[in-house]
């Protein structure tokens, strides 16, 4: 009886929701068929027209408003279009921007009815989606929602990509300049290592299991060569047709480990490498170059593999592995301006090469006792120093402000001397020495610290005094961090 009762609710929903298409998205779909076409539009021009990835004729009369997406990837790029309040529901790994993780969850591999009951006007998915769970895809098609489904097998078809999701959602112009500004991102990049006469030659390992790499039109290779680096495993053939992972196997790594510069292993939920140290101590891997050299380096499939506009920070992730002197140069800092806090937090990952934090897809199912990415009340994920301001907080090294449940790292706010020397001190491994007299040590709130830094050479004193409350300028950052030598690079 609760089986029936369950099939006629859907029935009536479907019928319902079929009404409340047609006056959002516009959409009427005959069930079977691989159009979605208006309606209205039938036998005229659609505002909205294009062929999706698996040969549907999309075909609406306006944008849609009421979006589910089931690709992490298309909740990223929407959200970057400034469609984000259009987005009612997510799968479980679109953790980014922050706001998304905190949206209701949709399974392609459970009831298609959760789906249904949420009454969207668009359902994102892509091709891989239809593979694993066709019945779920058409029971939504059944209902008369429209479903498209996109993905960019190589980086050539990105723009093409997001000029879809442009048009999805009424953002033609958003994509547009969006495009024009990644492009810019990616070629600032490139006119950095481009003109460098020694190339660094790069294995990138896609899985630990049986030890895969990338496809040479791959996304990570694309980053690569865009990063100024030469793929050393070029001659590979895919696992299967249309897949970006390619077997290799320790054997043939091993044949090349004299060539092997830098050594990047993938991280993440879909597809993981090894960690710098389970790689470190594979038998025979201490004789590749780069291991003897400690230049093994992890990155973030979300920003090196995945289709979306952060991909240019994984090509400037893999050009900072590649040519740190160049990528974390600090010629930009070398002035007597005024370092606020996001200076101060933009200096320390160049100056300690700290990778940028990228965050897991189970991030938000987790208590963080600190604070929690991408929650400050005064920087926002569109904010440029995003990335730095959460790698230095999330990793320990600033402090940050909590009032009430909010959170706020104050990037304006100007450093002072005692400020710099704790932060210093967090990412360093100094050692006590014989005390140096400081005659205002007790005006300090951290007066270990101070002394120890004061003691390894690391700041000066004025008359004796350290001056704990006087603000620093970018200038004297920066000597302060080369004074200090070495810094931590982050987890491996």
């Amino acid at each position: 009886m609760r089986h029936l009762f369950k099939k006629g609710l859907a029935v009536l929903l479907a019928a319902v929701l079929s009404f409340g298409v047609l006056t959002s998205c516009g959409t009427d779909q005959t069930s079977g068929e691989t159009s979605q076409t208006s309606a209205s539009q039938q036998g005229g021009e659609a505002a909205i027209s294009f062929t999706d990835d698996e040969g549907r004729e999309i075909r609406l009369d306006q944008p849609c408003e009421r979006i589910i997406s089931l690709y992490s990837a298309h909740t990223e790029n929407l959200f970057s279009l400034g469609a984000g309040e259009k987005v009612i529901g997510v799968n479980d790994t679109s953790v980014y921007p922050p706001e998304a993780a905190f949206l209701d969850v949709y399974d392609y591999e459970s009831d298609p009815e959760k789906v249904i009951a949420a009454q969207p006007d668009l359902v994102l998915i892509r091709p891989f989606i239809t593979n694993k769970a066709p019945e779920f895809v058409k029971a939504i098609e059944n209902a008369g929602i429209t479903v498209v489904s996109l993905y960019p097998e190589s980086f050539d078809l990105f723009d093409e990509y997001i000029t879809h999701l442009g048009a999805l959602v009424g953002e033609e112009e958003t994509a547009e300049e969006k495009l024009e500004e990644f492009h810019q991102n990616l070629d600032e990049i490139t006119q950095l290592t481009s003109t460098l006469t020694q190339k660094q030659k790069v294995f990138f390992e896609s899985t630990e299991v049986n030890l895969r790499t990338i496809t040479p039109d791959s996304m990570p290779a694309h980053a690569i060569a865009l990063a100024g680096g030469e793929n050393v495993a070029q001659d590979v053939e895919p696992v299967k047709e249309g897949s970006s992972i390619a077997p290799f196997g320790e054997e043939r790594v091993l044949s090349l480990a004299d060539e092997i510069d830098v050594y990047v292993s993938q991280s993440g939920a879909m597809n993981a490498g090894g960690t710098v140290h389970s790689i470190s101590i594979r038998p025979g891997f201490d004789t590749i170059k780069a291991v003897k050299d400690g230049r093994v380096y992890l990155i973030n499939e979300k920003i090196i593999s995945s289709p979306t506009f952060r991909f240019y920070k994984g090509v400037r992730e893999l050009a900072r592995y590649l040519y740190p002197e160049v990528m974390d140069s600090l010629e930009d800092y070398e002035t007597d301006q005024p370092a606020t806090r996001r200076d101060l937090a933009n200096i320390m990952v160049k100056a300690a090469h700290l990778p940028i934090y990228v965050t897991s897809s189970r991030y938000y199912q987790q208590e963080h006792k600190g604070h929690t990415y991408g929650l400050f009340e005064d920087v926002e994920w569109t904010d440029p120093d995003f990335d730095a301001i959460e790698t230095v907080v999330v990793s320990g090294y600033l402090d940050w402000e909590k009032d009430g449940e909010k959170e706020y790292f104050r990037p304006e706010d100007l450093v002072t001397r005692e400020e710099l020397a704790q932060a210093i001190f967090l990412m360093g491994d100094f050692e006590g020495k014989d005390a140096t007299p400081i005659q205002d040590l007790e005006e300090c709130e951290n007066q270990n610290i101070v002394q120890i830094m004061v003691d390894n050479g690391v700041f000066a004193l004025a008359d004796g005094n350290f001056e704990p409350q006087r603000t620093v300028t970018q200038q004297e950052i920066v000597d302060a961090f080369s004074k200090a030598g070495p810094l931590a690079q982050g987890e491996e």
